[in-house]
């Protein structure tokens, strides 16, 4: 069965989410961490992606970025995949993909869902139990986009830009949006897209997408997403 192709549009944010196979870790120490957030400093350099935010968890990763050009997303994800991948496999003596088949994705509409997603990532090791705050773990954008501590490679997008007048505003409000609950069906909306690669959004961003690429993209579904796995920590 052939797979199913990809599409992604200039200067629209995708969210990708990549897990290990069977749900297998991919990252065993501090260094496998710092080790792939190089490379995505180095290919979002080399392919023209703006990376927002992240978050990399023992089994699986999350990003939210914008591509300069369709191209990018695949190029990005690629250039990482073919340096990590062999990185670990040789460090702890593997062989083979240590991913679960594809990365799943979907795009974004960054006026309605993009500060969601940001927080539905970075509050990823909250929901799985791993810290009480999203700005006690580590290998995520939260310290970055809170002005706790700068990471190199993270670029804003408007849409955070449009938090405040200046950094220190946008630090302030940034934090201020993660004193409150993600809306439960904003959740069930969120995870339903990157697991089907529907475009997250209203109607007529999902009727402009599929205009623009001249075809149907992901399930279109009416009303209410239906969860039929358990999705905790993801």
């Amino acid at each position: 069965m052939p797979r199913k192709p990809r599409f992604y549009l200039p200067g629209v944010p995708v969210h990708i989410v990549q897990r290990g196979h069977s749900r297998d870790p991919v990252f065993f120490e501090d260094q496998d961490y710092a080790t792939y957030a190089y490379w995505i400093k180095e290919s979002s350099k080399k392919y023209s992606v703006s990376i927002h935010a992240f978050v990399m968890m023992t089994n699986h990763i999350h990003l939210l970025i914008t591509p300069r050009g369709a191209e990018s997303v695949s190029l990005f994800m690629q250039f990482i995949g073919r340096r990590y991948v062999p990185y670990i496999n040789h460090k702890y003596g593997r062989s083979g993909s240590i991913w679960e088949g594809r990365y799943k994705a979907c795009l974004v509409q960054d006026d309605t869902y993009f500060l969601t997603v940001m927080r539905y990532i970075e509050l990823n090791p909250v929901r799985a139990g791993m810290v009480e705050l999203p700005g006690h773990y580590r290998w995520s954008s939260f310290c970055h986009n809170s002005g706790i501590k700068n990471i190199e490679f993270l670029r804003p997008h408007p849409s955070y830009g449009a938090l405040g007048k200046n950094q220190q505003e946008r630090h302030l409000m940034y934090q201020e949006l993660f004193k409150g609950h993600i809306d439960e069906d904003a959740m069930k909306r969120i995870r339903e897209a990157w697991q089907t690669g529907t475009p997250l959004g209203n109607e007529m961003f999902r009727d402009k997408v599929e205009r623009q690429l001249q075809c149907k993209v992901g399930q279109f579904q009416r009303g209410r997403p239906k969860m039929t796995i358990d999705q905790k920590g993801l």
